[in-house]
């Protein structure tokens, strides 16, 4: 694994300063980020760069409040309004693909890998192959190219730690156990929106409903995911590579109350869980602070006035993205960066009135089951071919929707 053991876990504040670079700054992860940080003890830690989208406002505030050294902008549009809102405060920037790159290579202790989409792929695993400790919250870096990541990490001696709070979970219920101990590793999933919706009912949802998430805010794109449960699909690929183990032992509760993050089941009977209010505060300060901890304003868990927490099978009737993203976890191969691609198109589709919310799986799954047919199979070897099939699967895609 290239997670390093967490039974090395000390207790106390980090015990020197934390340099970050923070992707994906301006996005609900950076937000919550930013929080951490602002709320952390004086020195703990120190911003070297940020890097965001379109938005050069949000991204020049972040920027300022965080006092980063460096702030990059992706849209190259942008570059002169992020220069003005920058003016005077002494922190350099600049716009495009290459000052992005310039972000994530800067000099640091840790990088927050937050970029949404396919987009975040290349600067977050060029700060990996430089041999930096990625604190990794993008879905699609592993989805998208799994196996040149991990190959990379583990020729540059870097480390991957997981910001999900699902994965985080299970880092930390593994309490350092060897893979080869684990019987089964189960992430939980709310349900979303929809868990009670009947058939007919969650095929007419609305993009509004679908965004109406009753437990987590984020961004559009994975509320979306989580109504469908095709980001549990995703979140089960990633956990596959993250910890090294085959997809047999994977699987899914839907666990309304957010609570149980992640379980393992050990060779002996034992089972850990990861618990935490729904906040993701919780997962990215032990990031940010590991080995060590760090205090947030995150909620405290109170099980005694939740009461109960419930589990239940998922219905992939009612929810067959997760049965389609399943499927491709098993089959393995280029799979998994089809799904990736094809479900990014079709969720845009959707939440522009252009497909209803049960044609996002069988968009998927048509796209899919073609790929199959073409041969197009085998696994990428480098992340340039992971995104070349990205590209391709796309092109098809918005072709499908013509």
């Amino acid at each position: 694994m290239t997670i390093s053991d967490p039974s090395a876990i000390s207790a106390g504040l980090p015990t020197n300063s934390r340099r970050l670079v923070v992707l994906g700054a301006t996005g609900s992860i950076g937000r919550s980020t930013a929080d951490v940080i602002s709320h952390a003890p004086d020195g703990a830690f120190e911003v070297a760069s940020v890097a965001g989208g379109q938005d050069a406002q949000a991204l020049a505030r972040m920027a300022i409040s965080l006092k980063a050294s460096f702030a990059a902008l992706a849209d190259p549009a942008g570059g002169d309004a992020l220069r003005a809102a920058l003016a005077g405060t002494g922190i350099r920037s600049g716009a495009g693909p290459e000052a992005v790159l310039e972000a994530a290579l800067q000099d640091c202790d840790l990088v927050v890998g937050a970029i949404a989409g396919a987009a975040g792929v290349e600067p977050t695993h060029a700060a990996l192959e430089a041999g930096r400790t990625i604190a990794l919250a993008n879905k699609e870096c592993l989805v998208c190219a799994g196996g040149p990541f991990m190959r990379t990490a583990a020729k540059a001696g870097a480390r991957l730690l997981p910001m999900d709070s699902e994965h985080n979970a299970i880092f930390q219920a593994l309490g350092g156990a060897a893979p080869a101990t684990v019987d089964q590793m189960i992430l939980t999933a709310s349900g979303g929106p929809f868990r009670t919706w009947t058939a007919e009912a969650i095929a007419a949802a609305t993009p509004e409903q679908a965004l109406a998430h009753p437990n987590w805010s984020m961004g559009k794109k994975v509320t979306i995911d989580s109504a469908s449960l095709m980001n549990k699909g995703l979140e089960l690929i990633e956990a596959l590579h993250i910890f090294s183990i085959d997809a047999e032992r994977l699987d899914v509760l839907v666990h309304p109350q957010s609570i149980v993050h992640g379980l393992v089941t050990f060779a002996d009977g034992s089972v850990t869980a990861g618990m935490a209010m729904p906040d993701m505060r919780t997962p990215i300060a032990h990031c940010l602070a590991w080995p060590d901890r760090v205090g947030t304003k995150a909620p405290r868990l109170d099980l005694a006035a939740i009461g109960s927490l419930t589990f239940e099978r998922p219905d992939f009737e009612r929810f067959p993205a997760l049965r389609v993203a399943m499927d491709c976890l098993k089959a393995g191969g280029s799979l998994p960066t089809v799904l990736n691609a094809a479900n990014e198109i079709a969720v845009e589709a959707f939440l522009d009135g252009r497909i209803g919310f049960h044609q996002i799986a069988s968009m998927v799954e048509g796209i899919c089951e073609d790929a199959v047919r073409r041969g197009d199979g085998g696994e990428p070897r480098t992340v340039s071919e992971a995104l070349e099939i990205d590209r391709a699967t796309r092109r098809r895609a918005r072709e499908a929707l013509m």
